[in-house]
């Protein structure tokens, strides 16, 4: 059944909830089965090291580089027409909610994608920190603490009505995104040579950037063919985590990408947990690490709503089309989780890590 077909058959909203789906559930089987974090790539970056964890966040990075930049110069993926660049950027709430996510991912041991991938494996402490991740990013979105997000937000915003395409705004040829990409898969592909990581790991991590552009390209062929405009967007954790937990509130939701990719995500990383062997049971060891990954949690449902992405969204789902504010955002929470691993390993702080 071709792409039409499906849309007469099920319809366009459950189109693209399966699509959701099926880029979640690679999504899912890849990170679980990789360990990519950026959380543990700022530490392991912040305590002066260059080894496996950060070796596996540039090979994600640079996957969904070269996938998305090929896929855009083959005319698969129209990334100008894509929702993160289709619309005004903040430069203040990148910054801003760029430190708070990454302050706040160290603080629960883990980025909102990793917290999902670890509660489908039976961590309750994930489970615990991803409530409340989501449950903050619905309150930052339409709640209580919308005004304060608007506010931020309209501090500083890309100018034109839309966001800003680095390439273009840097007067780079068309194909520089996708050397850009490669060079930094050649970086990720040595460090894994000198850390000896193993190849199923390295495939596993590609399949992470590979989920990014999945879901780009499935996104962009429903748009082609529904009758109601399709937004092209691909994976991202603030907005679906809010949009999932309202789904379950509110009988009026309606299906969307975003609500089958959660789903998706938490089906294949139970999948692949359960293939290795690796599902447990997993609670808090103590009261300091729970406040702290209430804290966490918290900050990255506020930051990542005002940066405009999460860890996934912004970092590498943005990064991955150049937007401008989603550079920034990677940047700024780069800069968040050093900072407050850096305070947390002072004398006197308790270690998460």
């Amino acid at each position: 059944m071709d792409l039409v077909g499906l849309v007469d058959r099920i319809g366009e909203a459950p189109t693209a909830a399966l699509f959701g789906l099926l880029t979640g559930l690679v999504f899912g089987v890849a990170a679980q089965r990789s360990r990519f974090c950026l959380r543990a790539a700022t530490v392991e970056f912040a305590r002066g090291k260059l080894e496996d964890k950060v070796a596996v966040w540039l090979l994600t990075f640079s996957t969904a580089l070269v996938w998305v930049q090929g896929a855009r110069l083959l005319g698969l993926i129209d990334t100008a027409e894509a929702r993160m660049m289709a619309v005004p950027g903040s430069w203040s709430g990148a910054i801003i909610g760029g430190l708070l996510f990454g302050a706040g991912m160290v603080l629960a041991r883990g980025c909102s994608g990793r917290l999902l991938v670890l509660a489908a494996t039976g961590n309750l402490r994930s489970v615990v920190s991803g409530m409340i991740f989501a449950v903050v990013a619905q309150m930052t979105l339409t709640g209580w603490l919308a005004p304060l997000r608007d506010r931020l937000a309209a501090l500083w915003i890309t100018s034109g009505g839309r966001n800003l395409d680095l390439l273009t705004a840097l007067h780079l040829p068309r194909g520089s995104g996708l050397v850009f990409g490669l060079a930094i898969a050649v970086l990720a592909l040595e460090l894994s040579r000198r850390h000896r990581i193993g190849a199923r790991r390295l495939v596993f991590a590609s399949g992470v950037g590979f989920a990014v552009a999945l879901g780009y390209g499935l996104t962009h062929a429903l748009s082609q063919v529904a009758f109601d405009p399709v937004p092209i967007e691909s994976l991202t954790f603030t907005g679906p985590s809010a949009n999932m937990l309202m789904f379950f509130l509110d009988r009026s939701s309606l299906l969307e990408f975003d609500i089958g990719l959660v789903p998706g995500v938490v089906i294949g990383s139970f999948a692949a947990a359960a293939w290795a062997h690796e599902l447990k049971f997993q609670g808090f060891e103590g009261a300091i690490p729970m406040r702290q990954a209430m804290i966490g949690a918290a900050l990255m449902g506020f930051g990542g709503m005002l940066a405009g992405g999460c860890a996934i969204g912004a970092g590498v789902t943005g990064g991955s089309i150049f937007a401008g504010t989603a550079w920034l955002a990677l940047f700024s929470m780069w800069v968040g989780g050093i900072t407050m691993d850096t305070i947390l390993r002072r004398p006197g702080a308790p270690a998460l890590a």
